[in-house]
């Protein structure tokens, strides 16, 4: 199943071509780093925890398990709507309901230039005008609502969703990319809401969270800084290629590498093919 949301760094790549690096195998999926929730839709776990520090996103999440029709109603009046004008005034506009706030919020996310959600020092959403359309083929918010009601939502702190795990949790990481020397201007802006110190921070809780016996897969930058923040016994490192999208002109994007740090892959000679083994 496909997300509902446009993520910049989301893991619809991971999930359609790599996807034996992950295994529910019954476990509470626990994502600290919500995004599109690309995993959680491909994996349907039967339980799992939720969480982002992006209030505005989980909210709409919320709303989409609790009033899918609603919220499709919503969006339906945008695409009617959809014109430049339009999506200017819904940027600047704050509707007063869970269902309508989540459609502008899944508006803007369809219609802003790359799918990215970027708010000012006064917690505007700025994104300028794209190109996408409103409506997919492919909507189907009663599935969504249904998958979403096994799982917890809650808007914190990742470190607060990571001291809950334990034995029966698998753990699927995904932070904005940030560097101990910041090597692009993509990764220059996630550093000003993610910084290295909160990479630092997000390595120390995962090892904690290995210790009470949480499984752990995280997605990362192929950069020697982070690669050293996951070293030692009982991590496997694996080097995955896929393609650039963040660029404004196709001509612009190529192959680009991240890496996948793991504390159940089975080292097996094979960097490609790696086996789940928790």
């Amino acid at each position: 199943m496909k997300p509902f949301l446009n993520w910049p760094g989301g893991k619809r790549w991971l999930v359609s071509g790599h996807a034996h690096l992950l295994s529910d195998s019954g476990s509470r999926l626990v994502e600290p780093f919500l995004g599109s929730g690309a995993v959680f839709f491909h994996l349907e776990p039967n339980a799992a925890l939720l969480s982002d520090a992006n209030e505005q996103l989980i909210e709409s999440f919320e709303a989409v398990r609790d009033q899918p029709e609603a919220v499709l109603a919503g969006l339906r009046r945008h695409a009617r709507d959809h014109s430049k004008i339009h999506y200017y005034a819904v940027r600047a506009c704050s509707p007063r309901t869970p269902a309508t706030r989540a459609a502008r919020f899944i508006y803007l996310n369809r219609t802003c230039f790359n799918g990215i959600y970027r708010v000012n020092l006064q917690g505007k959403f700025n994104v300028p005008l794209g190109t996408k359309g409103v409506l997919r083929p492919d909507d189907d918010f009663l599935s969504w609502a249904r998958v979403l009601r096994s799982a917890e939502l809650v808007a914190q702190d990742f470190e607060q969703c990571l001291a809950t795990t334990g034995p029966g949790d698998l753990i699927y990481a995904d932070p904005p990319y940030t560097v101990k020397h910041n090597m692009n201007n993509f990764v220059k802006y996630n550093e000003d809401i993610f910084s290295w110190e909160d990479q630092v921070r997000l390595a120390a809780c995962l090892h904690r969270a290995t210790k009470r016996g949480a499984r752990v897969v995280v997605s990362n930058a192929d950069s020697p800084s982070v690669r050293e923040l996951y070293a030692g016994p009982g991590w496997t490192q694996l080097t995955l290629s896929r393609s650039s999208v963040l660029a404004a002109s196709s001509a612009k994007r190529r192959a680009t590498t991240e890496i996948v740090v793991s504390n159940c892959l089975a080292e097996n000679g094979d960097q490609t093919q790696p086996r789940v083994c928790c």
